[in-house]
């Protein structure tokens, strides 16, 4: 458990080692939702130990899924099928994840039943009007609070009908939620984003026996049945994502971490840090059950800053906060823009980013969908806060680990959410993360 508070001495010398990070928080999640509704048994290698996963997980267990331990080698799912889902006794209770309340949303709105979902403070501000405008499209009853329908949600599922929805943003939660949806409608149900998001649902949504087809930016399921198969889970590159931008910022530093998942949406991070001139390479190349993954070194590299638009948020929308970290050192500009949906994450992170780092010397000005960040020389340690949000406080993190002196962050708890041994690989790398 991580505690609130974190203490990090800025680095005296450099940052070596390799080191591996939790697996995929976004194929944990649909590893145990597909295998919740598939028939069969399904069997889960790598599952991410967190406390949004047990969130799903918890969820899945108040509908009837057998669901075994979540810290086990192996983490087996027992399902039986599509509509076998048991009416909950209580409201369904997320916790802090988003991706939990939104593709059950999908699932729901196939059953036979009404369901409540509930979240903690931060989840009850974060919209649900983005899957549910298209369940209710296909036949779902869905409300909530306000015309953004805020948590808690009632859903009340039935029969639904297909449909060709032209999604306004890209996002692999709303695509997600009508994919699923989709298994439960007779024929065929489409998505169609306006850029590409990641492509997790789809890639596993056929490992299960689906009929999937892409076709550009649009992905299409045909209703059915799955089946229960093995899941191999990559190592999540959200996570390494804070350790490679450490072992690029201090100097003579070279970081890896082995096993991480390469899947093309979601390496704009990559391809982002390379613009800006990084020394990342990839090696070890293997594909684990249909998704690539590689070992990353990040290498100490000069930076400059670089254009970051709304084509490339998609692939890179979690790891922004700790590319902002990077952007405040690189020699120049760098612009984010067509990052709005930051401002519903667990956090407003656009405003987040702009106040926390500003404390610790960088320059940066917000804009109403994303941030200019002018490079300085060196950032200085300052008390910054977490905002309770995971991957602000690890960013920081990564911030008080490149700044002169000392840096304390507070409500930094929500690391817990998706890294529990964040503080721990820091440590073996090299830096000086203390938890008082």
């Amino acid at each position: 458990m991580i505690p609130s508070r974190l203490v990090i001495r800025g680095a005296r010398a450099s940052l070596q080692g390799a080191v591996s990070v939790p697996g995929d928080k976004s194929i944990s999640h649909r590893a145990l939702l597909l295998g919740a509704i598939a028939r069969g048994e399904t069997t889960i290698s790598g599952l991410l130990t967190a406390q949004d996963i047990e969130a799903t997980a918890d969820c899945l267990r108040a509908m009837g899924v057998a669901v075994g331990p979540l810290d086990a080698p192996v983490v087996i799912v027992s399902g039986e099928g599509l509509r076998r889902l048991a009416p909950p006794g209580r409201e369904l209770y997320c916790g802090n994840s988003g991706t939990t309340m939104r593709l059950l949303l999908g699932i729901l709105a196939g059953q036979d039943f009404i369901a409540r979902l509930t979240g903690d403070e931060s989840l009850s501000r974060r919209p649900m009007d983005r899957v549910a405008r298209p369940l209710t499209e296909m036949g779902a009853q869905i409300s909530g609070r306000t015309e953004r329908c805020l948590p808690p949600v009632e859903v009340r599922g039935g029969a639904l009908h297909v449909i060709n929805y032209q999604s306004p943003i890209a996002s692999a939660q709303v695509k997600s939620a009508v994919l699923l949806a989709g298994l439960y409608a007779d024929g065929v149900t489409s998505v169609t984003e306006p850029y590409q998001s990641r492509d997790h649902t789809e890639r596993m949504l056929a490992a299960f026996g689906a009929e999937v087809t892409t076709d550009e930016l649009t992905v299409s399921v045909r209703g059915g049945e799955l089946t229960g198969c093995q899941v191999n889970v990559p190592r999540d590159i959200s996570s390494a994502a804070f350790l490679l931008v450490a072992g690029l910022l201090v100097a003579e530093s070279q970081v890896s971490v082995t096993g991480v998942g390469v899947n093309p949406t979601r390496t704009g991070m990559l391809d982002a840090m390379r613009a800006m001139g990084a020394d990342i390479a990839e090696s070890d190349q293997q594909m684990w059950g249909g998704e690539p993954v590689a070992t990353l070194t990040a290498s100490a590299s000069h930076l400059r800053g670089c254009e970051i638009g709304a084509e490339l948020v998609p692939r890179l929308i979690d790891e922004l906060p700790v590319i902002c970290v990077a952007a405040a050192l690189a020699e120049g500009r760098t612009h984010i823009t067509g990052a709005q949906e930051l401002r519903v994450k667990e956090s407003d992170r656009l405003e987040a980013m702009a106040t926390e780092l500003s404390k610790m010397g960088a320059r940066i000005t917000e804009r109403p969908d994303g941030l200019i960040v002018e490079g300085v020389e060196r950032l200085r340690g300052a008390q910054v806060s977490g905002r309770g949000d995971h991957r602000m406080a690890m960013a920081l993190a990564v911030a008080g680990v490149v700044a002169q002196g000392e840096t304390v962050i507070t409500d930094a708890g929500g690391i817990a959410t998706s890294f529990p041994g964040f503080v721990t690989a820091m440590r073996r790398i090299g830096a000086d993360v203390r938890m008082p």
